[in-house]
């Protein structure tokens, strides 16, 4: 097993040991604090030019198997862990973690405190990584290469993780409605979860336009999760405007969520380090309910969370915050069929505190048929 290298780009370097493909990678440095839901994670779009670092010291006992992967591939850019499980034990497993690494090409390190890793980049705030292995590249080197790569921050990355083509989740059980989601990353969980409430989902592309949408005549209308910088978002930031004055019912999550923000007319700004994994408390300030939640952002919306906001599509107010710093987690309007979370209501794999969003909805499409009758 050869040496390896984690570079930030403040100048910081830590030893390791290769893991899963030897090689070089760069992208910015994030941790997640979840001790399960690894597969999850590393199939999950979101995390499309991010290198992971799992703060649970141990990674890898329950393998890998295809019912719980988000999509057809691992997208992180790599994969940083203390001590991968030698032994796979869980009746569920078809592979090993680090086989599908390896069929992935993902360049992992192992061996790593990554508890200080992460009190690291908590105390200094996110950066851009390389991952090096088997390298004869000297300190100085592996950092200016790992200096002289992208940011995340004005990164577009949707079109990259977005499908191509239109597919139909059908409807579990009797067809209720019919939704279009907008996919900008979505996991596999999503769709699914709609489809249990007997929703027809219309998956379509990042750049699909409005009267592709509205051919479709839909219900209701999904944004998805996904990676990149919301501000890059034009051309989605132009169409959730016309979905809104079209007054079609609305639910936007994580990157969706922010996207509709900037739809209103707020800012969108970086967080100093992000809020990843399965075990984020969220409050509802309106009811005092505290939600345990997944997630996995490093954006947020600049809304004013004390009492209510005016925007040229009605009032509206900020209907979740984070209770570990205050940051923005949902978003509501008064006067129009639109609302929006930070966090991931299928939390596939996750708590399920937040599944009564997608039955809020229903409720949501439900009334505006009624109204429209």
């Amino acid at each position: 097993m050869s040496k390896a290298f984690l570079v930030l780009d403040d100048g910081t370097v830590f030893e390791g040991e290769s893991w899963a493909c030897e090689g070089e990678t760069f992208g910015e440095a994030v941790f997640s604090t979840g001790m399960t839901g690894y597969q999850e994670t590393l199939t999950d779009p979101s995390y499309h030019k991010q290198v992971v670092i799992m703060t649970a010291p141990h990674i890898g006992n329950t393998g890998m198997n295809s019912s719980d992967e988000e999509s057809k591939k691992i997208w992180v850019g790599g994969f940083v862990v203390r001590n991968p499980s030698p032994v796979v034990s869980n009746w569920r497993s078809e592979r090993t973690l680090e086989d599908d690494l390896i069929a992935n090409n993902v360049v992992g390190i192992k061996g790593l405190d990554t508890r200080a890793i992460t009190r690291h980049l908590r105390d200094l705030g996110s950066m851009r990584v390389g991952i090096f292995s088997n390298t004869e590249l000297t300190r100085e080197e592996m950092i200016i290469k790992v200096r002289k790569s992208p940011q995340m921050a004005g990164s577009f990355l949707a079109d990259s993780v977005s499908t191509q083509e239109q597919y139909i989740v059908p409807a579990i059980g009797e067809k209720k409605f019919t939704v279009v989601a907008l996919d900008l990353g979505i996991k596999a969980a999503t769709p699914r979860s709609m489809s249990e409430r007997g929703i027809e989902v219309h998956v379509l592309p990042a750049t699909s336009t409005m009267i592709e949408i509205a051919s479709l005549k839909p219900d209701g209308i999904f944004l998805s999760n996904g990676p990149g910088d919301p501000a890059t978002m034009v051309d989605a930031i132009a169409l959730v405007r016309e979905i809104m004055t079209a007054r079609v019912p609305l639910f936007g999550i994580c990157f969706g969520h922010q996207i509709i923000g900037r739809a209103l007319g707020f800012e969108t700004y970086k967080l100093p380090f992000g809020h990843r994994g399965i075990n984020q408390p969220v409050k509802n300030p309106r009811s005092g309910v505290v939600e345990i939640t997944a997630h996995n952002h490093g954006f947020a919306v600049a809304a004013p969370v004390e009492g209510n906001f005016n925007t040229i599509y009605g009032a509206g107010f900020v209907s979740h915050i984070s209770l570990n710093d205050g940051v923005v987690e949902g978003l509501e309007l008064l006067e129009s069929p639109v609302f929006s979370v930070q966090y991931h209501p299928e939390a596939a794999a996750g708590p399920h505190d937040a599944n009564y969003l997608f039955d809020q909805f229903v409720t949501l499409m439900a009334n505006a048929r009624v109204s429209n009758a």
